[in-house]
């Protein structure tokens, strides 16, 4: 067994932390075992993947369990891929590459684990898509009482534990549905705003894969469109990759972030800079190295999901809802776009969605700014991501989710003693 000590964590944007017990088990069987013991003394476990979420979902008030160990390849049925929990989503993707399969879809970056990103509602963009967790087949999960449980589709619980927060069990391997092996082209180029407004219906329907980040304080966005091709033909260059992605996305940006957050008179100037600072490129490569960059500036960041058919109406409304705050914004904002989705928890269920994201720099305030766009989202049935700071509880989430009850039943059934609980989750889902 595995020894325990306590040690302070934090996550990836610095704004939750804790001190708690930590756990390192190496396999299912200690997994169990730990459940077990948590359960017979009356303590809690939770578990942390890569700490990419800014809400407190992973924050740890007894016992933190790390399951960075299970991290290997369980079985490869055809598109069907097993792999521990634990496993990031870069190891992942290179893990389906060697066997010439792909993840249909991805977010923007690959640092979660499979659990974390599946358990918190990860998603790309793609009206024919949703969140990574509509590709999960089947889980192996040790529950509340320290069984381990396989589940499946037809199995009552299975829309639950799909997408679970991280509230009814520890999952410890989960079986993907993937597909074959793809290339993206991608088209990446600034616009005005107006310009991509009126075009993203006709590219949401022609493309694979379309998002745009508006600039705050400026007319002009960034339109990035992928889909699939035959042949990869048209290779970024290294040089222009780390142009692009290493040197003007992260090193200059976070020097402007940081001269922003200084002097923020400055940000509507730099703000028009970025908007032009990249320039047009168009380009072929492996499907999770497009839709996957690094991200080394470090933000917080809210992101709501609404009925696709309500993006027009928050994008009109963020000029002047930024102008009424009492500091100035220096991210852009994020749009992306899903298809319907089955799952109970999915920000996306039943419907298609517009997702925004809001961002801030590391170290500035954002409470108001995240708090009036909250306010801006939620009567337009708004649904916050898991993984992004949000103010809602139990009690306002229930109408936005129509199985949000079914999915307390599971959680009844599945951790009745609250083994798995801490306070956000008490505060989203009740006690």
């Amino acid at each position: 067994m595995t020894s325990v000590n306590s040690r302070r964590w934090s996550n990836w944007g610095r704004n939750q932390e804790s001190i708690a017990e930590v756990l390192l088990p190496g396999g299912v069987d200690e997994v169990a075992s730990q459940v077990k013991q948590a359960v017979e003394s009356g303590r809690r476990i939770k578990v942390v993947g890569s700490g990419h979420s800014f809400t407190p979902i992973a924050v740890a008030e007894d016992q933190r369990m790390f399951v960075h160990r299970l991290d290997g390849l369980v079985a490869v049925d055809g598109p069907l891929v097993t792999v521990q929990a634990g496993m990031p989503l870069s190891t992942l993707n290179e893990v389906l590459a060697e066997h010439g399969l792909a993840m249909p879809n991805l977010g923007d970056i690959d640092a979660q684990t499979v659990a974390g990103a599946i358990s918190t509602g990860t998603h790309g963009t793609g009206i024919a898509y949703s969140t990574l967790a509509s590709c999960v087949e089947a889980v192996t999960m040790v529950t509340g009482d320290g069984t381990v449980q396989r589940f499946a589709a037809g199995d009552p619980e299975f829309p639950a534990v799909r997408l679970g927060l991280g509230a009814l069990g520890v999952l410890v391997d989960v079986t993907l549905r993937c597909v074959p092996a793809f290339t993206l082209l991608a088209d990446e180029r600034p616009m005005a705003l107006s310009d991509i407004l009126a075009g993203m219906d006709e590219w949401i329907a022609s493309d694979d894969h379309v998002e745009f980040f508006w600039y705050p304080y400026t007319d002009r966005a960034q339109l990035k469109r992928n889909r699939r091709v035959e042949a990869d033909d048209r290779p970024l260059s290294r040089f222009r990759g780390w142009l692009d992605d290493d040197f003007l996305s992260n090193t200059v940006w976070q020097g402007a972030c940081a001269v922003g957050r200084r002097f923020p008179a400055t940000v509507p100037a730099i703000s028009a800079v970025s908007a032009r600072a990249l320039s047009p490129r168009t380009y072929t490569g492996r499907s999770d190295r497009v839709f996957c960059s690094p991200r080394r500036v470090k933000f917080t960041e809210m992101e709501y999901e609404v009925p696709r058919a309500a993006l027009p109406e928050v994008i009109a409304a963020l000029p002047k809802l930024l102008d009424a705050l009492p500091f100035r914004v220096q991210f852009p904002v994020e749009v992306r776009f899903t298809g319907a989705d089955d799952v109970w928890l999915s920000h996306g269920y039943g419907r298609e969605s517009a997702y925004i994201a809001v961002h801030q720099f590391i170290g500035s305030p954002y409470e108001p700014y995240f708090r009036a766009f909250e306010e801006l989202c939620t009567p337009l049935g708004g649904r916050p991501h898991w993984g992004k700071l949000h103010y809602r509880d139990a009690e306002s989430l229930r109408p936005a989710y129509p199985r949000f009850d079914d999915f307390l039943a599971v959680r009844d059934r599945l951790d009745p003693h609250r083994v798995f609980t801490n306070d956000y989750l008490v505060r989203v889902l009740g006690g």
